[in-house]
């Protein structure tokens, strides 16, 4: 979509303003962007706030002129996800939240010098190679503006000297990626969890700023590897909407049956890992199994098997191989069959259910104030769905149900998945033998420049809500380009949901909020 009407705010205004959404039933903060607008625009933050009940977005800015000591108000008190995304915003731009607890680095290194994504910080010469140990800070800093003007500082602590602290990571636990987890613990049972992201942050966000629009295709199948057609399909209908680019109704299908196709492979993958974590090995390979037959068939038709690169802007890379259809088609029974196997297997094991059911809930108001999209807020009760709340492809030519469940638990979690799995191989059947003649990719320019202007496309991913937000000012190049990350919430959300639980439970916790973190370290 094309935001021409985005609001623009004073900071002053800005707390009252989302005080009032909030109570007017935007309860849902999808965006928190940070940005430089330069010395004319100064640093800010563009929002993004949904109604759940409605489907209605407002998307508002503001900015401040001050680059020495840039302060907004927090609205971390109004949505739970905003603590989370006002330390990734404050990380790489700088920007103070007033009110907000805990104003320390999510991402990069405490000791790193300067805001990476400002337009005028130069890291390369503030931050030579450290090959020492990276220091973890215990305190940190709430800071508060006063009625004149001033800002105060306190210090809070994040863990006390009676805290006993272990750490989860940051080896690379099962397909989820490398995560550290700072564990505070009474006994066996969680006090609090403070995650420590960015080992495998590779400046995504900001490479996109000095490359073409064709270049920045293949970043996208990098963040959620296991969605990357997903991905890559936000960006590339981001960038023909700006554009004017009308794909034909073959494209549309195709890409919609593909998209399909990597939601059955993921959540494949989050089954047999999930056992796997567990100990249940033959489920394991169970899985493995099944999910070659759909990398075979993206092998086939794409040239990839996990790193697809197929989408393209205006299309397709190449027509769907002879043999496609035929393929699909078979998948479709053989999965069907398959899944009942998986739950004689695994489903009804007294283990796994002992260990999952009433395991780590979120209730449905703790997903939306965390912005728990796809499976974890589904679980809950929460009918957060793109495909159906603001449908694109041919996601409007189907049917299919949107799988809910009330106690958004471990094993509500894990179930959401594989009766997933069964609504995408009915949206494929409805499909297959249906996919309309027309071009696989329509001509662009060699040179592709998106007019000037601000625009956003979101897409339901394997795990959730994948959102491409880019500014451009008319270049080559995008001005910035922004991804909403499936996984952040997810992660963001893990201390809520494993406090006062075992230990052994993160194991299970974590495995069914399904977070991929090269898709969160951006």
């Amino acid at each position: 979509m094309t935001l021409d009407n985005i609001k623009t705010l004073e900071p002053s205004q800005l707390r009252a303003e989302m005080q009032g959404l909030k109570a007017k039933g935007f309860d849902y903060l999808s965006n928190l962007i940070g940005m430089d607008w330069g010395e004319e625009g100064g640093l800010g933050v563009v929002y993004c706030v949904e109604n759940t009940q409605t489907h209605e977005q407002v998307w508002l800015k503001t900015a401040t002129a001050d680059r020495e000591q840039p302060v907004l108000p927090t609205v971390s008190d109004l949505w739970d996800i905003a603590n989370i995304y006002e330390r990734e915003a404050y990380d790489f731009y700088g920007i103070i939240f007033a009110g907000h607890p805990d104003m320390r680095r999510i991402f990069l290194r405490e000791d790193w010098v300067g805001y990476p994504m400002r337009k005028d910080d130069k890291p390369a010469e503030q931050n030579p190679l450290r090959m020492t140990n990276e220091p973890l800070a215990d305190d940190t800093t709430e800071y508060t503006m006063q009625p004149d003007g001033t800002l105060t500082t306190k210090k809070n602590v994040v863990f006390g000297p009676d805290d006993y602290v272990v750490n989860i990571g940051p080896q690379h636990p099962s397909t989820h990626g490398v995560l550290h987890f700072r564990v505070a613990l009474d006994g066996e049972i969680i006090r609090k969890i403070d995650p420590v992201l960015g080992y495998i942050h590779r400046g995504v966000e900001k490479l996109n700023e000095s490359y073409t629009y064709p270049q920045t295709l293949a970043l996208t199948d990098r963040l959620d590897y296991l969605g990357a057609m997903q991905s890559r399909h936000a960006l590339c209908m981001c960038i023909e909407k700006a554009m004017g680019i009308e794909v034909s109704d073959r494209v549309q299908v195709v890409r919609t049956i593909l998209d399909e196709l990597q939601r059955i492979d993921s959540h494949i993958l989050f089954f047999s890992c999930l056992c796997q974590d567990m100990g249940a090995t033959t489920a394991f390979l169970y899985g493995f199994r099944d999910r070659e037959k759909i990398l075979d068939i993206f092998e086939e038709t794409c040239g990839g098997r996990l790193i697809i690169n197929y989408n393209t802007i205006g299309g397709l890379m190449a027509d769907i191989h002879p043999n496609f259809q035929k393929r699909v088609k078979e998948f479709i029974p053989y999965m069907r069959k398959n899944i009942k196997e998986y739950h004689a297997l695994f489903t009804g094991n007294v283990i796994f259910q002992n260990r999952s059911k009433g395991i780590g809930p979120l209730t449905k108001e703790q997903a939306i104030s965390f912005g728990c999209t796809g499976g974890t807020g589904r679980a809950a009760g929460w009918a957060n769905d793109v495909r159906k709340n603001h449908p694109y492809a041919a996601y409007d030519r189907v049917e299919f149900n949107q799988v809910l469940r009330e106690s958004g638990d471990s094993f509500d979690r894990y179930m959401i998945r594989l009766d997933e799995i069964l609504e995408s191989l009915n949206i494929i059947e409805q499909l297959i033998d249906n996919i309309p003649e027309g071009n696989y990719k329509e001509k662009t320019k060699p040179i592709i420049k998106v007019p000037e202007g601000t625009y956003y496309q979101a897409v339901e991913t394997s795990r959730g809500e994948f959102g491409v937000f880019l500014e451009s000012k008319g270049d080559k190049s995008p001005y910035r380009l922004h991804y909403r990350s499936t996984g952040l919430p997810l992660v963001a959300a893990m201390d809520t949901a494993c406090r006062g639980f075992k230990i052994a439970d993160l194991v299970t916790i974590g495995g069914t909020m399904d977070y991929i973190v090269p898709d969160i370290d951006r």
